[in-house]
């Protein structure tokens, strides 16, 4: 009998004690220059040319650096009876709305310190929709975090607290990872802290169609290019560090292969090379800036092969070339097969998505082509989802015309100030809007769209476009009060 295999994200939704193994705090009087130095300094003194690793080095230098995160969603009572009944419904024929008693959830997850101010990269399905989120760090001192960015196409996420001289992840090259070698996996599963697993490297590139969802079409764009190891990983462990023997970051683990919701051999991390890239641009524009080549892809196998009179089985078949891509403006055609980007060989969809994934719009990348089993090279301008070759941030996006409105994410400062983690602004509602009729102020700060969490202008976006219905907003309204609007969208 054949048995369907699950493939489950690494997460928890039960929160448990905490047990962590103390270490002090490092060099606190040092300058952040000579904390960094210093701390730089251990890493040296590590090699990965023995035949068995130093295991407990690694460990200690790495354990520090991967915290405990819980997350709250919002459990908070509702006073409100205009967010009971936003439509005036019941007051009008004479009934009491009583508040409601919300029952909060709890998640948890880990994280990676990756640099001594306190920035820390985890999953976004640890952190997605919470309210709260809360790290622990290895001494159990804990912190209130802010949600710096996060991106679903590559399920990272970018959180900040408020520390200086944290011990943090050196950062390796995922590129140069092979097969075979040693790697640590370390994280809090089952919120048991501090759990360091061993393992080899089982494969690279790897694609588990997790992160694409036809309802969402942002999702199109997902990336999938683990790099899978039979480190145990279970639930807890997202978020947490995959380091090789010389103790360096070489992904961020996220998933495991499972018929149970626990491990079962395998589990698979994001590549480090793939994390940098999402970090800086969260950290420099607000979202991720992605260059695309603009095709339609598949892998080249023997069937494939044997239809379009393929001589070798390999490369990235493109089954279809974009009208106005980046591809078609560079002169790539229909059937033409990528075997290299940039000279170095890809044998997969995944292999090809990852390398380009890493570039930004109005970037040039050389191409290597079969056509008609003859090699072409190509050089291609990148551009983004909208078809240019230019920067896209995140603070203001146009809605489409039944809105009739713009929205723009706040800055981090302003969000310091009105002490959210999260929130959109309404920065300019037509006279026709939905939003207008319902009495939403312009300066209104959307916090929440029928109890979703929402932190970027184009997740308002993609809430509401093509809504049928009724909506419920939650937000500040610009003289500091909380508001809440109820309006229907036909």
């Amino acid at each position: 009998m054949n048995t369907k295999k699950i493939l489950t994200f690494v997460l928890v939704a039960t929160l448990g004690g905490l047990a962590a193994i103390g270490i002090g705090k490092l060099f606190d009087k040092k300058s952040d220059t000579e904390f960094k130095e210093a701390y730089m300094a251990k890493y040296a003194s590590l090699s990965v040319e023995t035949d068995r690793p130093d295991f407990v080095t690694v460990a200690e230098l790495v354990t520090p650096t991967v915290v405990h995160i819980l997350t709250t969603v919002d459990g908070t009572r509702n006073d409100n009876a205009q967010l009971n009944d936003p439509y005036g419904f019941f007051k009008d024929f004479g009934f009491k709305i009583e508040p409601q008693q919300m029952i909060p959830r709890g998640g948890s997850g880990s994280g990676v310190i990756i640099s001594p101010d306190g920035y820390i990269v985890t999953n976004n399905h640890v952190v997605d929709g919470a309210n709260k989120i809360k790290v622990v760090l290895n001494d159990k001192r804990e912190y209130a975090a802010e949600l710096i960015g996060k991106d679903r196409n590559t399920d990272l996420a970018l959180l900040k607290i408020d520390e200086k001289n944290l011990p943090f992840a050196i950062q390796g090259n995922s590129d140069d990872v092979k097969v075979g070698q040693w790697v640590l996996a370390v994280g809090n599963p089952f919120n048991l802290t501090s759990t360091v697993t061993a393992g080899i490297v089982s494969a690279k590139g790897r694609g588990l169609n997790l992160l694409r969802d036809p309802r969402n079409p942002e999702t199109q764009y997902a990336i999938e290019a683990f790099i899978q190891t039979d480190a145990a990983v279970n639930p807890g462990n997202s978020g947490g560090a995959l380091v090789a023997a010389d103790g360096k970051l070489i992904g961020i683990n996220a998933a495991i292969a499972s018929e149970t919701g626990q491990y079962a051999g395998y589990s698979f991390a994001i590549p480090v090379n793939l994390m940098k890239k999402v970090i800086d641009d969260l950290l420099k524009y607000g979202e991720v800036q992605r260059g695309l080549l603009g095709v339609q892809i598949q892998d080249v196998t023997s069937e494939l092969a044997d239809k379009e009179g393929l001589k070798d089985v390999k490369g990235v078949y493109i089954a279809k070339v974009n009208e106005n891509s980046a591809a078609d403006d560079a002169g790539i055609k229909d059937k033409d097969v990528i075997v290299s980007i940039d000279d170095e060989k890809v044998n997969s969809s995944n292999e090809l998505q990852e390398k380009v994934g890493k570039r930004s719009p109005g970037e040039k990348v050389k191409v290597g082509i079969l056509r008609n089993n003859k090699a072409l090279e190509f050089e291609v301008t990148l551009k983004n989802k909208d078809g240019k070759t230019g920067i896209v941030k995140s603070e203001k996006i146009e809605s489409n015309k039944v809105l009739d409105c713009e929205f723009e994410t706040i800055a981090r400062e302003e969000r310091l100030k009105l002490k959210i983690s999260n929130g959109v602004k309404v920065k300019k509602i037509g006279e026709k809007s939905p939003l207008k009729k319902a009495g939403v102020p312009i300066g209104f700060v959307i916090i929440q769209i029928d109890k979703t969490n929402v932190s970027t202008s184009s997740e308002v976006k993609n809430a509401l476009e093509g809504r049928k219905g009724g909506v419920l907003l939650e937000g500040i309204n610009p003289d500091g009060s909380k508001g809440y609007y109820g309006f229907g969208i036909n």
